[in-house]
């Protein structure tokens, strides 16, 4: 199989779909890969690297679309990109198609396979081709809050650790997941007040085992999440349901009372957003304010290291894209249920449950899409 990876173009997006040790495994099974040249300029990975990994650099992303069979990117298409797909191509990235109609009408008309790193299972449970982008957005987050916190920046002035004598600041993590897990590891180290809401009580037990009295649990209700919120400094939003648009749990009222300078880290604005005045940002302007509380909504914050984030993300992308290379789309997906609960949308039809009823699409499943 030929493999395509781009440079990726949307704002401040730095990481890259392969590195060249990816590339290299790719090729020892049998395969050709041509990259977009510079595409992993952020990672320091220069054309001369990949060229002694085994690609082929080519000058643009027109003729990496034209020509292979299986595009490998990280953040979901942009509509130039989209534009590119064709019949029976395979697109392995990030999608997050239940907050993006414009998106998913596209990669409909396209006639794409189109396999989404985020609704990929694991025998294990969970979302394992998520999970190292919640934990780098998860550990991001605490320090972008640290940050706005910072009055030059919209904050209140409050240092997040405090010092003797004075109070740390508060902070409320909406969801005990992997992004809320990785939050509370760094605002724990720097000495933050750190209060998790979960509805889920075994996430709240685990929680617990993992951080004991280093934290504070409290079982999510509407009561408790108006509390809290109205009492935080900084709430970071790591809440998550599979493939589809994050619960409002936010509302705007909560916000107009919240303290002037508090600030919002929204870490579920890939998916909507948790909090009703969320809309998304980029790295290059990260914040707005609303009614004087700091938004920051960056909705590709792993891309801000994409050293980290790009070979994070390869340890767990890799095998299953050797495994679409190898047998292709349909026996891949066929042979894996956990590969194939990450696709999304195939010739034209919505095989992910949660898209189609967000969107207002018959949902097909993957093996009607592939035998019908």
């Amino acid at each position: 199989m030929l493999v395509g990876v781009p440079k990726e173009i949307k704002n401040h997006e730095y990481r890259v779909g392969m590195t060249p040790t990816s590339v290299r495994e790719m090729i020892k099974n049998g395969h050709s890969v041509i990259v977009e040249t510079n595409a992993g300029i952020g990672i320091s990975a220069s054309d001369d690297i990949y060229r002694a990994a085994g690609a082929e650099i080519l000058d643009t992303a027109d003729e990496i679309f034209a020509k292979a069979d299986m595009i490998v990117k990280v953040k979901e298409p942009q509509a130039a990109e989209r534009a590119m797909l064709r019949e029976g191509q395979i697109l392995y990235t990030y999608l997050h198609l239940a907050p993006d109609p414009e998106q998913t009408k596209d990669l409909v008309n396209s006639g794409a396979t189109c396999v989404a790193y985020e609704t990929v299972t694991s025998r294990f449970g969970g979302l394992p081709l998520l999970a190292p982008m919640s934990k780098v957005a998860g550990r991001m987050a605490v320090q972008a809050g640290a940050y706005c916190l910072e009055h030059p920046h919209g904050g209140l002035g409050i240092l997040l650790g405090g010092v003797p004598g004075v109070d740390p600041a508060k902070v409320v993590v909406l969801g005990a997941g992997v992004v809320g897990t990785h939050s509370t590891h760094i605002a724990v180290g720097m000495g933050a007040d750190v209060w998790v809401l979960d509805n889920n009580a075994d996430a709240l037990d685990r929680h617990w085992q993992h951080f004991g009295r280093g934290t504070n649990t409290v079982f999510s209700t509407a009561d408790a999440l108006e509390k809290h919120v109205l009492e935080a400094d900084l709430v970071i939003g790591g809440v998550l349901v599979p493939g589809a648009e994050a619960p409002k749990l936010v509302t705007k009222e909560m916000v107009n009372q919240m303290k002037p300078g508090a600030v919002i880290v929204d870490v579920a604005i890939d998916q909507g957003g948790c909090c009703e005045t969320s809309h998304a940002t980029t790295h290059a302007e990260p914040t707005y304010t609303v009614n004087d509380v700091v938004h920051y909504c960056v909705a590709n914050m792993p891309g801000g290291v994409p050293r980290t984030s790009t070979y994070a993300l390869n340890n767990v992308t890799l095998p299953f894209a050797i495994q679409l290379a190898n047998k292709g789309a349909k026996q891949a997906l066929m042979d894996d249920e956990h590969l194939r609960n990450g696709l999304n949308v195939h010739a034209g039809k919505v095989t992910y449950r949660p898209v189609a009823e967000e969107l207002g699409y018959d949902y097909v499943s993957a093996e009607d899409a592939f035998n019908g």
